[in-house]
């Protein structure tokens, strides 16, 4: 199926509009924000001698530390403006980078048949995608995890919308780098609270932990608060 050519350029032009400063991108928190507590719930439930691919890496800050926990780390995106962005932020090359469409059943099953069972490391990355293409991305997960991988899926909830209204309600509008995420069309907690466990459910993905937490982002609200966006969390298995 693959996913719409107006998605793809979107997130081609706000990566190709994005510099190489850590935290440019609302998202790009540091690894002690995410992935470091995000591995803590997901190794317990993994096996580290496995790969682990980061699904929607960006410019890969997750994917470095990732590579630090499991014997190889993947990190895939959409957009070759991003995969350029983490290869020149890995000059060691501790980890791996390459592009794929997650819709792309044909090329997902070719990473799987390319490094066998997987674990998986997936942020945010379903609840902005086109609706037609969300089912394709849980699948995704279930192709890669094979029947040894685990998966660790965070997901931004409905309530995040209230926390972004309320940062683009500043005196001078938006901050800049929520700013760039709607002029590039992105649009950032559109599923509902139902949809995401549903989704990863009909993939064929059995849920193993839970639980309610927090992606922080690289903004602040008015007061300077952190923008802290309210999210779910499932540590998965296929079948």
């Amino acid at each position: 199926m693959g996913v719409s050519q107006q998605y793809r350029e979107a997130w081609e032009g706000y990566w190709a509009a994005t510099s190489d400063e850590p935290g440019e991108a609302i998202w790009d928190a540091e690894a002690a924000l995410s992935a470091v507590p995000h591995s803590r719930l997901l190794l317990p439930y993994a096996d580290a001698t496995l790969p682990v691919v980061d699904l929607g890496c960006g410019n890969g800050t997750q994917t470095r530390h990732l590579a630090t926990l499991f014997a190889r780390a993947v990190g895939v995106d959409l957009s070759h403006a991003a995969i350029e962005h983490a290869r020149r932020a890995d000059p060691g090359r501790v980890a791996e980078f390459a592009q794929l469409d997650l819709t792309d059943a044909d090329a997902v099953r070719a990473l799987h048949e390319r490094i066998g069972d997987t674990n998986v490391y997936m942020r945010a990355v379903i609840h902005q995608s086109d609706p037609e293409a969300r089912p394709a991305v849980a699948a995704a997960v279930a192709t890669l995890l094979g029947e040894r991988g685990r998966a660790f899926v965070a997901e931004l909830t409905p309530a995040s919308r209230e926390v972004l209204q309320r940062a683009a309600q500043g005196p001078d509008g938006p901050p800049v780098k929520l700013r760039r995420v709607f002029e590039h069309g992105l649009k950032p907690a559109s599923a509902t609270e139902e949809e995401v466990p549903k989704l990863l459910k009909a993939a064929g993905l059995t849920t193993l932990d839970s639980g309610d937490t927090v992606l922080p982002q690289t903004e602040t609200l008015p007061d300077g608060t952190r923008i802290d966006l309210p999210a779910r969390w499932f540590v998965l298995a296929a079948g």
